[in-house]
């Protein structure tokens, strides 16, 4: 099922990509990134008490509150230089560069989570990274 997800998270992520870069023509890229984002807030929320899950927000950890702030930020962050870069790039050519976060992901997950950095994994990131070059190029 994980799969699935993964996959419809890619159609979605495609999406955004291009009807972001339709609706920021002429838009200030900040503004942008909160109207965006409180779109983001109003339908997480709404998932939240559509299934009910409004109760587990007692039994987050402080470790858990801490990190998931800190990916709050860096997903702000990632969020506002996207607008900017979409903003004034061709999206053909920023959303290849946005996506080399995978291979960032796989190094980062060896360095900090210490999984397996397998040699199908040093293929792949290698493939993506010379994908992105040819496609921005």
């Amino acid at each position: 099922m994980w799969f699935v997800f993964a996959l419809l998270s890619a159609v979605f992520a495609a999406l955004t990509s291009i009807l972001a870069k339709v609706g920021i023509d002429g838009v200030n890229s900040n503004v942008a990134t909160a109207v965006r984002t409180v779109v983001v807030v109003i339908m997480a929320w709404a998932m939240v008490l559509l299934t009910n899950s409004q109760g587990g927000i007692a039994n987050i950890s402080k470790k858990s509150w801490i990190f998931l702030i800190l990916s709050g930020l860096a997903t702000g962050a990632s969020w506002l230089c996207y607008y900017k870069a979409l903003q004034i790039g061709e999206a053909s050519k920023v959303v290849p560069i946005d996506k080399l976060s995978v291979v960032i992901t796989l190094v980062l997950a060896f360095v900090f989570l210490h999984e397996k950095f397998t040699a199908k994994s040093l293929i792949g990131c290698i493939l993506i990274g010379i994908g992105t070059l040819v496609m921005v190029l």
